[in-house]
């Protein structure tokens, strides 16, 4: 049975205002098996996050050693000690964590894992040092819940279970505990900032208060660990739904001997490697960052949700973030996810991208959109709408067809519904791949035209040829207008190039007529610092995105507006660090560490992202380049446990802010995106060829061009007032109806009913000869309701 001990009930509820700790990591991991439903995170030294009992869930804030001698000197690990981590295994994510006093009195040698088969994360735990000093020595364990995703209203209990005085938390139902191998000598639990053990050891070195229990409020739980008998123990982390789960999880996890526990974990890990590619030969690091990354990648999916891959287990600046921002990065955004699966499928690793496509089709919305981004259940998170998030599950889908993965669920409903909300709701999207602009994206038109050709050649191995025409003659339609959407011929940003792609040509897209001009409009890119401008013209802001339209096949790498591009780019946004170049995201970025180096809270400056050198570096070969740079760019990227960041310090090094050139900042560490990125970097290498290319795209696109229709399209929510001579005008509606049209002014009349699509569209074409002078003008029958549009629409024709 278990009791609660005592009533003693600590002061300064609810404590200080919660937080979560710093996003580049040291160490990430998880037990290969699904029965263990805990991932850990490392960060200066101590656990941080740990997330159950989905990968989207953290439960703690963080879990280290306070050291005292009682009477002279308190330490903190993460603050007062000199940290090292080291991998323990090449195939597997077991971290050692050295923390040394810096007066070389003692050091805490800690090996961390998950319990290969349960809920618990394991710290086994050796003091080291002068037999006589650490002797004297008391050791006690910290650790601040953050249960259910959140610092408030957490309690804290001491019990007693089997004779053992253990530490739990509980909140919504969600139940932890602390125990070790060795007993706690005194425990409490106390309010951070007011009653916890920190604030108790800071004042006199000692542990004066021993408090039963902390309710409703941010707290943190203390035991002081009894070292009598051996300073060499295991410290058991574990979780359950309800406390005799967690309670008796803990006790069966520290039962099994950390020897054996390490041993069960590696030879899982040791499984993942069947098959995988022998890329190491084409790192340069022994492939010490290939191994690492497809252990992340697989550590990253869901074991509830199977299929289902988060960007990062971190939370970007979470030192300076609280509650009301729950998602972090543990949440799937599909962009990320088939960025993920496609790079373990470029290693070799098949059986996580077919989960992954089987997952993304069960989280399809209705009407075949896709949330922004989702907790792993499905659940939306946040609600905007891009559209290369819709596209990327089909090219998921033909990626795993390319390579004869078999599957037998049936994925085509997914794809025909994918393929029709990019027809009904584009070419404009409210948000392109960076998630704060709407208008017509480069990358998003490339992943949007690659994903319509891919989804028509399912179509028609099914049989379907008016449908899959259909729908190559909308990404015809999108290929043949890209440049008139997003290249500027007025450039301003390097001498002697005024025509090259821009960021993004801004648009509403609840704007019927929206701007098509990128010569035109002006952006506003958010996250400025107060008082600085947040409004630029559109034609001066530039980004990588259109290596997209070369990655899939859309334009070839010598294109000269490409060309010039990559050009503008790298004059522009290229930064040179002491391990290789990167790049910024886009001129005048603000997502990003602050000048001085303190954390991004709402507005600072973007740094270089370590995966578009990734990017940069499948345009190097596709052009015909040397690739060598790009890819011991990224590996120096890394940390020395092979974790790469989403950004790197892009300044002169300011040691007093712990930021130097080319190293990671407070930004997420590690970016799933930039894994993946770079081991398709090594697979395209090895193949000399980009892995992402898709031939049945190049075929259409980048030869002779018989099959390419060149089409305008007028839709309710695209309005366009003219039509060039030689174009067919193609009409859009979704739902049936009888274009009531004319060519001379309504001189002569026609009725043509619409064509019908699988798609949720409706369409008449209208063939412009190259003698037609007179404007179109047309209005609709509705048949469903029998009624007149009661408007007339009228498009000119030049």
């Amino acid at each position: 049975m278990v009791k609660i001990i005592g009533q003693e009930q600590a002061f300064g509820s609810p404590g200080i205002d919660p937080r979560w700790t710093h996003a580049n990591k040291d160490a990430v991991g998880t037990a290969y098996f699904t029965s263990s439903r805990v991932w850990f995170t490392v960060c200066n030294g101590v656990v941080t996050e740990v997330y159950h009992p989905t990968v989207d869930r953290p439960q703690i804030r963080d879990l280290q050693y306070l050291i005292s001698d009682g009477k002279s000197f308190f330490h903190d690990e993460k603050r007062h000690l000199e940290s090292k981590v080291e991998q323990m295994w090449t195939h597997g994510l077991g971290y050692r964590v050295t923390n040394s006093d810096p007066q070389g009195r003692y050091a805490a040698i800690k090996e961390v894992i998950a319990d290969p088969h349960l809920s618990c994360i394991l710290q086994h735990t050796k003091l080291i040092g002068e037999r006589e000093f650490i002797s004297q020595l008391q050791l006690y364990a910290l650790c601040a819940p953050h249960l259910e995703v959140g610092g408030r209203g957490n309690n804290g209990y001491v019990i007693e279970v089997a004779g053992h005085q253990i530490l739990t938390a509980e909140k919504a139902g969600r139940w932890m505990v602390l125990g070790a191998t060795v007993p706690f000598s005194r425990l409490s639990c106390g309010y951070v900032g007011q009653s916890d053990g920190w604030t108790d050891l800071a004042d006199n070195f000692q542990m004066d208060w021993e408090f039963d229990r902390a309710l409703d409020g941010n707290i943190a739980l203390t035991g002081q660990l009894n070292l009598n008998e051996s300073h060499e123990f295991t410290l058991g982390l574990a979780f359950g739904t309800t406390l005799h789960n967690a309670i008796s999880t803990l006790f069966q996890s520290l039962n099994i001997p950390f020897e054996q526990q390490k041993q069960h974990y590696i030879e899982q890990w040791k499984r993942s490697r069947q098959g995988i590619k022998q890329l190491e030969n084409i790192s340069f690091d022994d492939g010490n960052l290939y191994h690492h990354s497809i252990s992340l990648l697989l550590a990253h999916e869901d074991k509830t949700y199977p299929g289902a891959l988060i960007a990062s287990l971190a939370i970007p600046w979470g030192e300076a973030k609280d509650d009301q921002d729950q998602g972090g990065y543990h949440l799937v955004w599909t962009r990320d996810m088939v960025s993920s699966v496609s790079g373990l499928l470029a290693a070799g690793e098949t059986e996580t991208a077919v989960r992954s496509l089987i997952y993304l089709a069960t989280s399809q919305q209705e009407d075949g959109g896709f949330a922004q981004n989702f907790w792993v259940d499905g659940e939306p998170y946040w609600k905007g709408i891009q559209l290369d998030e819709v596209g990327f599950p089909i090219l998921l889908a033909w990626l795993l067809h390319q390579h004869k993965i078999p599957l037998n669920f049936d994925i085509y409903p997914m794809i025909l519904r994918a393929a029709g909300y990019l027809i009904r709701h584009g070419p404009a999207t409210q948000q392109e791949r960076w998630e704060e602009n709407s208008g017509y994206s480069p990358s998003t038109l490339a992943s949007n035209i690659a994903a319509l050709i891919c989804a028509a050649q399912f179509v028609r191995e099914r049989g379907d040829e008016v449908t899959a025409q259909f729908i190559e003659e909308y990404a015809d339609f999108l290929e043949c207008h890209v440049e008139a959407w997003t290249v500027t011929t007025e450039g301003t940003l390097v001498p002697g190039i005024n025509r090259h792609y821009i960021r993004i040509t801004p648009t509403d897209i609840n704007n019927p007529q929206p701007n098509e001009n990128p010569n035109q409009g002006t952006i506003l890119i958010s996250s400025q610092p107060p008082g600085e401008p947040a409004e630029f013209p559109a034609k001066e802001i530039v980004d990588a995105g259109f290596l997209q339209l070369v990655r899939y096949g859309i334009r070839k790498p010598d294109d000269p507006i490409i060309v010039d591009s990559v050009k503008v780019i790298d004059a522009v946004l290229k930064v040179d660090t002491p391990v290789g170049p990167c790049w910024h995201r886009y001129n005048h970025d603000g997502y990003g560490q602050q000048e001085d180096g303190s954390p991004y809270t709402g507005w600072g400056k973007g740094r270089a992202w370590p995966l578009l050198t990734g990017e940069r570096g499948h345009y190097e070969l596709a052009v015909g380049g040397d690739v060598k740079t790009y890819i011991k760019a990224m590996e120096g990227f890394a940390s020395d446990t092979c974790l790469l960041p989403e950004q790197v310090w892009d300044k002169a090094d300011r040691p007093e802010s712990h930021m130097y050139l080319g190293r990671p900042t407070g930004s997420a560490m590690p970016l799933m995106w930039a894994h993946a990125e770079y081991i398709k970097l090594l697979r395209s290498n090895h193949d000399n060829q980009v892995f992402d290319f898709i031939p049945e795209v190049a075929n259409r696109y980048l030869g002779e061009r018989q099959e390419c229709k060149l089409l305008e399209m007028w839709k309710f929510n695209r309005q366009i007032d003219k039509v060039k001579k030689g174009y067919t005008l193609r009409i859009h509606a979704l739902a049936s109806f009888r274009l009531h049209w004319s060519q001379d002014n309504w001189q002569t009349i026609k009725d043509t009913p619409s064509t019908f699509t699988k798609l949720g569209v409706d369409f008449v074409d209208i063939s412009v000869s190259n003698n037609q002078q007179q404007p179109i003008n047309f209005t609709f029958f509705w048949i469903e309701s029998s009624k007149w549009e009661q408007r007339n629409y009228t498009v000119l024709v030049e």
